[in-house]
């Protein structure tokens, strides 16, 4: 598709990355959105059904492709091998509110490539600025590069002298204002999803669709026991499925809550030091750690001190480890790649716990915010369990091609019937109603709802051992493993090795455990 795209139609969204995106620009088009209801209207809702399981194809009937710098929606394809399609409007950040009290300049302190992004805008008669939101994160347009731009981080190219000398005092009030204007607020909010988009997420599923047609179609034809019992059978089961993606929402909910409700010391470059909602943290606000126990509440970058971290939450390892502040150096080399030694030392990441803080001879152990919200490492862990990645397993595909089988031997009979009542003079709704009768026994109405009491059954056994499930459907594929490896110890468990009991081998294989007192060197 993309190669029918004019230049300035077309771009990647996350270049190189793992979540790399093909972006094309749109603009909604006011007689194909006429058409496209008038045909919602008369196809009794079938179009709009068709638009929701392919999302492009809603694009496509709706809007006329255009430059993304002219568009007001975009359509996103994956690069994987799945290609999977989805599409978003663009919407405006008004800039008006600041004008008055703040204006960037060239010559300002602050001249990243996101502050000359703002500069930009605010220049601009209109003051405000495009943007889209993926994935949780938020995409600025930058009419230089000619592309959205992630914001929310300090740039890359930043070099540590920059840092430290850009940053090292804080910000100014209006510089954290239009900060947060434009990158959002530093939250990692998980919503508890409504159950009535849960329910309207399940009953639109392909399954429920064609076993609505089978039970109007029974019921047509006066075979109401049947239908009866497949309408409760399948209420059932969706009832079940939505109270368990319900209780897993509010579980996600409150995992990641905590986030949002912490106070931290932030020094300004005016007002000095105050304490702040983590929530209006901004990149390139100045923290000030103290000796007390804190969780982070972004990825931060330490300037000056030194800290002992636990990473657990992150790495699973117990062994705290030991951050040390960024050098200064001269050179306009990349902060990240200056020295041989991995950034990471650095990096003050989100959700982790700084144990201990020690202050260098300016007396304040000072952090430099990296990245909020869902740019932040924690963040990154939330959507990857928000966003799984589509997985092509056999199980699958197998499946599908099972199904299409159904289908083909199902179009095969419906041919048949057609000729046999056909030439036996039957009326036509007769006709139509025994062809689309084999559909439905070719193809079995309850094979969503047996798929699914299966899978809840199985949610239902792993929620006794604590283990939580918020994609139900890969339950099946975890019901094909029969060798699990860990890698080591300190990841799930702890640093150490108790000796607990000696399995000796017999000619037939392992016996009963052994215990006893017995020294490492018996047992190895």
């Amino acid at each position: 598709m993309g190669d029918h795209f004019e230049k300035g139609q077309h771009a990647l969204l996350n270049e190189g990355e793992e979540n790399e995106m093909e972006m094309f620009g749109y603009q909604t088009h006011s007689c194909r959105k006429t058409l496209c209801l008038a045909g919602s209207i008369f196809s009794l809702g079938i179009l709009p059904l068709v638009f929701y399981w392919r999302p492009a194809w809603h694009v496509w009937a709706n809007c006329v492709p255009c430059s993304l710098q002219e568009a007001d929606v975009v359509l996103l394809r994956t690069t994987d091998e799945f290609q999977t399609y989805s599409w978003k409007k663009v919407v405006w950040i008004y800039l008006s509110a600041l004008n008055s009290a703040f204006a960037l300049t060239p010559d300002h302190p602050l001249i990243t490539d996101e502050e000359c992004l703002i500069n930009r805008a605010i220049q601009k008669p209109d003051l405000k600025v495009r943007c889209i939101k993926v994935q949780k994160i938020r995409y600025v347009w930058n009419n230089s590069e000619g592309q959205f731009q992630k914001i929310g981080s300090l740039e890359d190219w930043l070099s540590s002298a920059k840092i430290h000398l850009k940053f090292g005092s804080g910000l100014t009030r209006e510089e954290q204002e239009i900060r947060r204007l434009i990158c959002g607020p530093n939250t990692i909010d998980v919503e508890i999803t409504p159950i009535w988009k849960l329910l309207v997420k399940e009953v639109l599923n392909p399954f429920y669709i064609f076993q609505l047609f089978s039970v109007c179609l029974w019921f047509s034809e006066d075979y109401k026991e049947y239908a009866l019992a497949i309408i409760l059978m399948s209420i059932i089961s969706i009832s079940l499925t939505v109270y368990d993606l319900r209780e897993q929402s509010v579980k996600l909910h409150r995992l990641v809550a905590s986030h949002n409700s912490i106070t931290v010391p932030v020094c300004g470059r005016k007002a000095g030091v105050q304490e702040l909602e983590s929530r209006v943290l901004v990149p390139g606000d100045l923290l000030i750690l103290t000796g007390n126990k804190v969780q982070m509440p972004c990825d931060a970058i330490l300037i000056d001190g030194s800290c002992v971290v636990n990473e657990g939450m992150l790495t699973g390892e117990s062994i705290p480890v030991t951050k040390t502040p960024l050098p200064q150096m001269d050179s306009c080399v990349p902060w990240k790649t200056q020295s041989e030694a991995d950034y990471k030392r650095h990096v003050l990441f989100c959700g982790t716990e700084v144990i201990q803080a020690k202050a260098a001879c300016s007396g304040a152990v000072r952090a430099v915010v990296l990245q909020t919200g869902f740019n932040t490492a924690k963040g990154d862990l939330v959507r990857s369990i928000l966003y799984p990645k589509p997985m092509n397993f056999k199980l699958y595909r197998d499946a599908i091609r099972f199904l299409l089988c159904l289908v083909g031997t199902a179009t095969i009979g419906m041919i048949y019937t057609l000729c046999v009542y056909v030439l036996s003079g039957e009326a036509p709704e007769e006709v139509v109603k025994k062809a689309l009768d084999v559909i439905t026994i070719a193809v079995p109405p309850a094979l969503p709802a047996a798929l699914t009491t299966g899978i809840i059954y199985a949610q239902r056994r792993l929620k006794k051992r604590g283990i939580f499930c918020i994609s139900p459907q890969r339950i099946n594929v975890c019901g094909q493993l029969n060798l699990v490896c860990f890698d080591k110890t300190g990841t799930l468990t702890r640093e150490g090795l108790d000796l607990w009991g000696v399995v000796p081998c017999g000619k037939n294989g392992f016996e009963d455990f052994a215990f006893g007192q017995l020294s490492a060197s018996s047992v190895w």
